[in-house]
C-alpha cells in the first residue's frame, strides 16, 4: 500500500523512499500526507535500521542466521510540517541495540529536503 523502496542500505542510517499518491492523502482540501502514513513509515524505517544493525552484529558472532522478531513498545512522532512533496525519504538510526530492547530515532523529509517529521521509538527484540 505504501510503496516503500530501499533508498540506502547505509548501516548507520538506512533510508526508505515512497512516492506521494492519492491514497496516502489525509486532508483532501490541503493535499497533504496522512499523519498515520507518516507514523507508519517512521516505524518501519526504525525497524529496518534495527534489522540491519542485528544483521551486522550477528555477522561478527558465531553462525546465527535468524533475524529477530521486533515489536514496537513505544513510538513518538513529532509532526513538524504538512506532508507535501512528490516523494518522501525516511531515515532510521539505531541509538541503542540491547539484548531485549532497541531504541531508534527517525526522520522524514520530502523531495526538497524539508524535514516533515521526526520520531523516537523503543522496540522489543527477541531471538528469531
Amino acid at each position: 500500500m505504501l510503496g516503500l523502496k530501499v533508498e540506502s542500505l547505509d548501516p548507520d542510517a538506512p533510508k526508505l523512499r515512497f512516492d506521494m499518491k492519492p491514497e496516502l492523502i489525509g486532508n483532501p482540501r490541503r493535499q497533504i500526507l496522512h499523519g498515520g502514513v507518516i507514523s507508519a513509515v517512521l516505524d518501519v524505517a526504525a525497524g529496518f535500521a534495527i534489522h540491519l544493525a542485528v544483521a551486522r552484529q550477528r555477522a561478527e558472532e558465531p553462525a546465527e542466521s535468524h533475524f529477530p522478531t521486533i515489536g514496537t513498545i513505544d513510538l513518538r512522532v513529532d509532526y513538524l510540517r504538512p506532508g507535501r512533496g512528490k516523494y518522501f525519504i525516511a531515515t532510521g538510526r539505531v541509538v541503542r541495540l540491547g539484548n531485549r530492547v532497541a531504541v531508534a530515532h527517525m526522520e522524514m523529509a520530502n523531495d526538497t529536503g524539508e524535514l516533515i517529521a521526526t520520531g523516537g521509538a523503543a522496540y522489543m527484540v527477541s531471538a528469531g
